[in-house]
């Protein structure tokens, strides 16, 4: 999947417009809910257009940090300009200054999804953890963000699996359940 996603994102354009196009459009986003993305690595669908828009719009947007192993991802007040400053896995995220915050909405990435909204990341479970204990708490928005070529027929789920609510790509946002 990660060979593949590469030959799509060389593919893509402007799929970061499309993306924010297709969610602006169609996905019902609580009224000034707080949103987090993540820093695009590599061939990642951009979710930063979007996030952007919606920091525009007056949402509340920030970035993930990533934690010791085996915890949820903690997530920091980011908006577009701030600084970002290099992390583990070649990442960069929001300093430690930046306030702590939980968000209403979290663009995910993803290898892959199916049909039933579910996803394939990298094994790592982060962002599992992370939507188990945000949706223990409130509810939370999960929005996959991905090229529409990284769909397939189905992937495996187990218990501890969370599914998304929506999927969007550059050519559609689609939801689930």
């Amino acid at each position: 999947m990660h060979e593949k996603r590469a030959g799509l994102a060389r593919e893509a354009g402007n799929a970061g417009e499309q993306i924010t196009r297709h969610t602006l459009l169609q996905v019902l986003l609580p009224a000034a809910g707080s949103v987090s993305a993540y820093a695009p690595m590599g061939d990642e669908a951009d979710p930063i257009p979007l996030l952007e828009a919606l920091a525009a719009r007056g949402h509340p947007t920030g970035l993930p940090v990533t934690p010791r192993e085996r915890a949820p991802l903690l997530f920091r007040r980011w908006a577009p300009g701030d600084e970002l400053v290099p992390a583990r896995f070649e990442l960069r995220e929001p300093p430690a200054s930046a306030p702590v915050f939980e968000p209403d909405i979290l663009l995910v990435p993803l290898l892959a999804f199916d049909r039933a909204g579910h996803r394939l990341g990298y094994g790592a479970g982060y962002y599992d953890r992370t939507l188990g204990a945000l949706r223990a708490k409130k509810p939370i928005l999960a929005v996959g963000v991905a090229y529409a070529g990284q769909e397939v027929d189905a992937l495996p789920a187990e218990p501890h699996d969370e599914k998304l609510d929506w999927v969007v790509t550059e050519r559609e946002a689609r939801r689930f359940g």
